[in-house]
């Protein structure tokens, strides 16, 4: 069994097969052929890939659970050996359950080839901003073990020690270029500036991964961000086809080997199917809805319902995907948003993607005090009267100059203007909801918050800060490290029935 959904406080058990894991590899080998298409020297240099496991577990009825990526990583498909799987860490330093001694080790062995490295990532994006803050914290640590030839003693796993220990020679050289570069004002483009032949990173942005871009382009002086498949706990779906388009254009195509696809058409307004949590069974009119993978349309939204190998039948995996165009006859999809993320207090439904364009045309006020929102999450208040939305922010301030609260208050205003229609009638006319509000957390909260949810049982690799948080020990966490907040100072423009009928609609009267 693969454990799943751990990030949202609530775990879930999906049954995997060998053949399962056997179709992934197939997958995984077939991107490889694209990737090596896109980077003529792609199988040259090593990469610098973040991968963690986590223990395994039993069922009540004796089966194994285990996270996604530590079936991957241990199943016999999963070749350390090739050129294409030449990483910087050999297997014992990904497959220590430790997370502090598998960053420790994976990130200096990292560092000791950093002339080698020609690409750089992890899976998810908050992984590898992790790896790249946990080197913004200890790098007097890795330089003391770089100059010397030794690993630090916290690193206890013997097989570990010895790992790395083939790999690593005193290198003082080295350890005063990483030293001079950590100790510089400023981490923009460490990237570049520790690995210098890194060509791009490899990681998911899509979905709730994009709000990472900004960091990601500021530690990487911009390289290339490359998302390469499409896949999840519940099997593997498809790959990207132009690795190194823009984020924002990232389409996937879905490979029918992997799986039965279906598509139940989207009904909802930007990506928002209109319920705050769907039934996982489909209703007898939705079956008749579904559509193939042969007949969808090119710019219509649909859920994602997939039947697999390892036994699910029309499951709803809750992604909603947009037809972008077409490969030949096979259909490309943008992944838009998983729909069960959503903020809702009377008729407003918010989903992901419109909070992350909220918070996009929010942020730009934070530009002139050379500030930007590194990390952030959402929930309902229900505790006051009206109910209001509460934004979580962790903030990098690099200016001198202290923002103003008025700063603050006019980001909590720019959202709520980005916010729908239903949202803004509640706030302006109806008074049903309550002024957003931004909490600013101290650096490294979302940090604690990663941390609690893999001692609940979440793989580090497949993490993913949840943009609307409902577990209330995550809401508890984050509130106990407020250091300020602010409210919006004035309700949003409405103007009654702007955009409250579709065209749709319209036509069917």
């Amino acid at each position: 069994m693969c454990i799943s959904g751990t990030s949202g406080g609530e775990s879930k058990l999906i049954p995997t097969t060998d053949e399962v894991l056997r179709r992934r590899s197939q997958l995984d080998k077939l991107q490889k052929c694209v990737m090596s298409q896109a980077v003529p020297d792609y199988g040259n240099g090593k990469a610098m890939y973040f991968m963690f496991l986590r223990s395994e577990e039993k069922t009540p009825g004796g089966l194994t659970a285990r996270a996604l990526s530590t079936s991957i990583y241990r199943s016999p498909y999963f070749d350390f050996s090739g050129p294409q799987n030449n990483y910087t860490s050999p297997p014992a330093t990904f497959l220590c359950p430790d997370s502090y001694q598998s960053m420790y080790s994976q990130m200096l062995c990292g560092l000791c080839q950093n002339r080698q490295v020609l690409r750089v990532g992890s899976f998810f994006a908050t992984s590898f901003i992790r790896a790249i803050r946990f080197l913004e914290k200890y790098w007097s640590l890795l330089c003391k073990d770089i100059r010397r030839g030794t690993v630090d003693a916290r690193v206890t796993d013997s097989s570990v020690r010895e790992a790395v220990m083939k790999i690593l020679k005193p290198d003082p050289n080295l350890a005063d270029l990483i030293e001079a570069e950590c100790t510089k004002d400023s981490w923009k483009g460490i990237i570049t500036r520790v690995w210098p032949n890194a060509k791009y990173v490899t990681t998911t942005v899509t979905g709730t991964m994009s709000q990472y871009v900004p960091t990601l382009d500021y530690y990487s002086s911009s390289l290339p961000l490359v998302s390469t498949m499409y896949t999840a706990s519940e099997g593997p779906f498809g790959i990207n086809l132009n690795p190194f388009c823009k984020p924002s254009e990232v389409s996937y195509t879905l490979i029918p080997t992997m799986g039965y696809f279906e598509f139940l058409p989207n009904r909802g307004n930007n990506g928002v199917i209109n319920s705050i949590s769907m039934p996982k069974t489909l209703s007898k009119e939705e079956q008749q809805q579904l559509v193939d993978l042969t007949d969808v349309k090119i710019g219509q939204e649909y859920e994602l319902i997939i039947t697999t190998y390892s036994g699910l039948y029309r499951y709803r995996v809750s992604d909603v995907l947009r037809v972008a165009g077409y490969k030949n006859n096979a259909p490309q999809f943008n992944f838009l948003c998983r729909e069960n993320v959503v903020l809702s207090i009377d008729a407003d439904h918010t989903n992901e993607v419109e909070l992350q364009n909220a918070v996009r045309n929010a942020v730009g006020n934070l530009f002139p005090f050379d500030a930007r929102v590194t990390e952030y999450t959402s929930y309902v208040d229900n505790a006051t009267i009206p109910s209001h939305y509460v934004l979580f922010w962790e903030l990098s301030v690099n200016g001198s100059t202290p923002i103003p609260p008025s700063v603050f208050e006019d980001c909590c205003l720019t959202i709520e203007e980005s916010l729908n229609f239903f949202y803004r009638q509640g706030r302006a006319y109806e008074k049903t909801i309550g002024p957003l509000e931004i909490r600013v957390v101290e650096i490294g909260t979302f940090d604690q918050l990663m941390d609690y949810c893999v001692s609940l049982g979440a793989s580090m690799s497949q993490y993913k800060t949840p943009l609307c948080v409902k577990f209330e020990p995550h809401i508890d966490l984050l509130n106990s490290r407020v250091v300020s907040s602010y409210f919006s100072p004035m309700c949003p423009k409405w103007v009654p029935g702007y955009k409250k009928w579709t065209r749709i609609d319209c036509q069917a009267f």
